[in-house]
């Protein structure tokens, strides 16, 4: 495990800052010390349906990761590709240990069938209609409840410490602060791990944050439209 190629910022990362699954990947990396190559494409633009990315990524989503001549998209297999080829042997963010793994695994596939589905679902409501409907609240609210529920007596989503489940969920979750109608603070549990990810995850403020405010920049002027 370990690479140069990782020091030097050959690994070149399509995103958009906006996006959590582009977020988690910059977590991930600022975690593992990787200097990456960005190549912003603006997702509301449609510039990932340039001829050019195409080609690359078929899917044509974000983010997608190039190391050399191998392409990954699929934000949660990034996560797991960094970590199994550019960190420690046995990595504390993705450890090899057969059952904190299958916990790790199980989070992420909790996030990527679960929680960001109702994540998007409310979002998009959002920015279709300038506002979420009952049924999207209340369908986001359901994983909220459950992920208080996992987090309930633990400081982190699968092992005693941070993981790439935590990254690729608190990358999500950060998103609601934006949201009154979300309440988080019915989510106590929720609330004090988010603040734990902001205190503990490694470059949070730049790969998180800075998405965040772009992100809010975003709906403060489609709130601010006539249409």
């Amino acid at each position: 495990m370990g690479s140069s190629s990782s020091k030097s910022g050959k690994l070149v990362l399509y995103y958009d800052e906006r996006s959590a699954p582009c977020r988690a990947v910059l977590l991930t990396a600022a975690a593992l010390n990787i200097k990456l190559k960005l190549k912003r494409l603006d997702l509301l633009a449609k510039e990932t349906l340039n001829p050019d990315f195409v080609k690359i990524n078929p899917q044509h989503c974000l983010p997608t990761l190039k190391d050399g001549d191998f392409v990954l998209w699929e934000s949660r297999a990034i996560l797991q590709y960094l970590v199994n080829q550019y960190g420690k042997a046995d990595n504390a963010l993705y450890p090899l240990d057969p059952k904190k793994r299958a916990l790790v695994d199980a989070r992420l596939n909790f996030d990527a069938g679960y929680f960001h589905p109702r994540l998007g679902a409310f979002m998009n409501k959002f920015a279709a209609e300038k506002v979420s409907d009952e049924e999207s609240v209340k369908k986001l609210g359901e994983a909220l409840d459950l992920l208080n529920t996992f987090l309930e007596g633990n400081e982190w989503v699968a092992c005693e410490t941070a993981t790439i489940a935590d990254i690729s969920l608190a990358a999500g979750v950060s998103n609601l602060e934006l949201f009154e109608q979300c309440k988080l603070k019915n989510y106590p549990n929720v609330v004090k791990w988010l603040q734990n990810c902001k205190k503990n995850l490694k470059g949070y403020d730049d790969a998180n944050q800075k998405g965040i405010d772009a992100l809010h920049a975003g709906i403060q002027k489609l709130m601010a439209s006539e249409n």
